[in-house]
């Protein structure tokens, strides 16, 4: 089982985080910021985060660049190529971003090299930018080995790099094999994804906990009996149900199993393309539901637990009201809450509740040594954040 502690010192931020929000391209001086524990108001907070994540986008750029100019992402000496194709005007905020996995498996490179030509031209959206990657693994699990999370983490950010991409408009999708890993990574990253549809594949052990802020889509053919993927497929068509049942704010999905379809669904799926292209990603959730999956992260959303703790299927619940953040589960002795104004009103008091007795009352400064840390050891421009509480439970 691997850690994926994400420090990233070669991602790449957006000017802008948020979806909707302008990008100027015309470069601007750069001001210099005294990065410090000194507390910030809001508005010099806002002003050091701006700073901040351009100081970072000028640093960081080059070091994506030879990989964009090889098309292709290599890591534990591992290489992803990648294909993309463009769709419509860019919108304000940035380009969508879909990624699309192949079929394949365990076979021969050259029946997974055939499978990827199909991908490229399987799907086509409306707007935004289609990547479709070659895996870098001729294996069943070609799409969900641990050093994945590392290779979408580095293709995001490259894409935002050089194609303008909103950060919070990422999709992940894809087929048989591909759809075996977007069963796995679509939980296990779901922090990254505005939505993701899972086509085809078999969904293994996971758990769809993490789902709980991520739309998802299921297709598959009701007389797909390979390795029992109709069955399985159903299976989770009611744990979705389940869950969104019990939590109707959350698990937004649908489940489509496909009557008189095998293996091949003559494109219906691709339906999917539009139904995940409504969603927006929300960085800032009011309810996280995070459950580890087989790669350990330290970090999901904005809360962060002790790397030293780390074990499959430990859970963490929470949930904000206001300036209260109730956390009514985590098998952590210790939670980082890492804090922005979008979370809480970081002028006042936050209470922070566990399990109804209260373990912080006070206050959260914003600092741009928060701002700097979030920012460098998440590689996302959402995930910067200028304030920080660390709770014992």
């Amino acid at each position: 089982m691997k850690t994926f502690l994400l420090s990233l010192t070669l991602l790449l931020p957006l000017a802008a985080c948020g979806a909707g929000e302008p990008q100027n391209n015309e470069e601007e001086p750069t001001k210099v910021v005294e990065i410090s524990d000194t507390p910030l108001s809001k508005a010099e907070a806002d002003e050091a985060l701006t700073a901040i994540r351009k100081e970072w986008k000028a640093a960081m750029q080059k070091n994506v660049k030879a990989d964009w100019e090889a098309k292709s992402i290599t890591i534990g000496g591992q290489t992803m190529k990648l294909w993309h194709k463009a769709y419509g005007n860019v919108p304000e905020g940035g380009h969508s971003l879909y990624i699309s996995l192949h079929g394949g498996g365990n076979a021969p490179a050259s029946v997974n090299d055939g499978q990827w030509e199909n991908q490229k031209v399987l799907y086509s959206p409306a707007e935004g930018v289609y990547v479709a990657p070659r895996a870098p693994y001729d294996d069943w699990d070609m799409w969900f080995k641990p050093l994945l999370d590392e290779f979408y983490a580095k293709l995001i950010l490259m894409y935002q790099a050089e194609m303008n991409i909103n950060p919070n408009k990422v999709y992940l999708m894809g087929y048989s094999a591909g759809g075996d890993g977007v069963w796995r990574m679509a939980p296990r990253m779901a922090d990254s994804w505005a939505a993701a549809s899972m086509m085809a594949g078999h969904p293994g052990d996971i758990s769809m906990l993490n789902l709980r802020n991520t739309p998802f889509m299921i297709w598959c053919g009701a007389l797909d009996s390979a390795y029992n993927r109709n069955e399985e497929c159903r299976k989770k068509t009611v744990e979705l149900d389940s869950l969104h049942n019990a939590d109707p704010a959350g698990y937004i999905h649908e489940n489509h199993i496909v009557e008189g379809k095998e293996h091949w669904m003559d494109r219906v799926d691709a339906a999917a393309v539009p139904w995940m292209a409504q969603f927006t990603r929300n960085p800032y959730p009011s309810k996280i539901v995070w459950q580890q999956e087989e790669v350990l992260r330290n970090t999901f959303y904005w809360i962060e637990a002790p790397s030293t703790e780390l074990a499959r299927r430990k859970t963490v619940r929470l949930e904000t009201a206001g300036n209260v953040i109730d956390i009514s589960e985590c098998d952590y002795t210790a939670l980082t809450l890492w804090l922005n104004d979008s979370i809480v009103d970081l002028d006042s008091e936050i209470t922070v509740n566990f399990k109804g007795t209260q373990v912080f009352k006070g206050k959260a400064a914003r600092t741009s040594a928060n701002i700097k840390s979030s920012l460098y050891s998440r590689g996302d421009p959402s995930y910067a954040f200028p304030a920080k509480l660390e709770v014992t439970l």
